[in-house]
């Protein structure tokens, strides 16, 4: 259950990287509170799933999930280049995440 819930943090911390850039800097209401919900929940989550699995695995998974996901919203949302090498590099991100899991004890 611990890695799911981690998984959903991540997501959660796609959520708030985008919002901030819809927040214009926290000067969007709605934006801005959508954000900091997301925020408060990512790392929430983050909190539980790091009672029982290892705090670098599950920060690196974290931090992994919300990069790889932020990144590719960028490209889809934000018009941001798609080249190969960024697309290469997101892929040796999700094969560390892999990586990780696989190698993790819990």
């Amino acid at each position: 259950m611990a890695w799911f819930i981690l998984v959903i943090a991540g997501l959660f911390e796609i959520v708030w990287a985008i919002g901030l850039k819809y927040s214009e800097g926290f000067t969007r209401l709605w934006p801005s509170v959508g954000t900091i919900v997301a925020m408060l929940i990512s790392i929430g989550l983050l909190g539980i799933a790091m009672k029982s699995l290892p705090v670098g695995t599950a920060y690196a998974i974290w931090v992994g999930v919300g990069m790889v996901g932020t990144a590719v919203l960028g490209m889809v949302l934000f018009n941001e280049s798609v080249t190969l090498i960024r697309l290469v590099s997101l892929l040796l991100i999700v094969i560390g995440i892999i990586g990780l899991k696989l190698s993790s004890s819990k």
